[in-house]
């Protein structure tokens, strides 16, 4: 079962060599180590083209990350790719299909700290840890793609935590508002009945004066 779901950001020149090599192999920045040695077997990965705005791929770790020199990928400004890990293609999309990140990135989780305008802005770096349900959403729409009409929906969504709980929490107070079972509430604005009255002796009916 995979553990982490990362996002790889690249431009547009590094995803194609990536993409001629069959994503067989996956490049990351120095500047990342930490979360690189979290990256293990069965994680999955899902590319993003910075230049055009466009989820393109998934793949799946096969490896964790090795040190490796040798060049594949051109530099971007002074930073080189020397942590790989190997991997295997999972979802590739035609150029055709690739997925305009502006109709679905701001409907992730991962962006909410931003305004949906600047989405953009929670993609800068090379890499990201995802939150399951947004990469779940992202490989749900990239397989409707290119599976076409006879693909079947496996994704199921559950509803957040915090209603589940607001909802239990409303039944609670509902039920201590109508007491225990078997009893009838009081009813708002109902008047109360009245005390019965206190019936004294018979009064003699008094007597006119002859």
């Amino acid at each position: 079962m995979p553990v982490n779901f990362w996002m790889v950001v690249s431009n547009s020149s590094n995803f194609r060599i990536s993409r001629d090599l069959g994503f067989t192999i996956l490049g990351l920045k120095s500047q990342h180590r930490r979360k690189v040695q979290r990256i293990g077997v069965g994680d999955r990965i899902l590319y993003f083209v910075s230049q055009e705005r466009r989820f393109t791929a998934t793949a799946t770790a096969t490896t964790s990350f090795f040190e490796d020199d040798s060049p594949i990928w051109e530099k971007e400004g002074r930073s080189d790719w020397p942590y790989r890990v190997k991997i295997k293609p999972d979802i590739v999309l035609d150029e055709a299909q690739q997925i305009d990140a502006n109709l679905l990135a701001p409907r992730l989780d991962y962006v909410r700290r931003w305004p949906p305008e600047n989405w953009y802005m929670a993609f800068q770096g090379n890499l990201h840890l995802l939150p399951k349900s947004d990469f779940a959403l992202i490989e749900e729409e990239m397989k409707k793609l290119k599976f076409g009409p006879d693909y079947k929906s496996q994704l199921v969504v559950q509803p957040p935590q915090a209603s589940r709980r607001k909802k239990a929490g409303s039944k609670r107070r509902h039920r201590r508002a109508d007491g225990p079972p078997g009893t009838s509430a009081p009813r708002t604005g109902a008047a109360a009945p009245a005390p019965p009255r206190e019936e004294g002796p018979p009064q003699q009916a008094s007597q006119s004066a002859p």
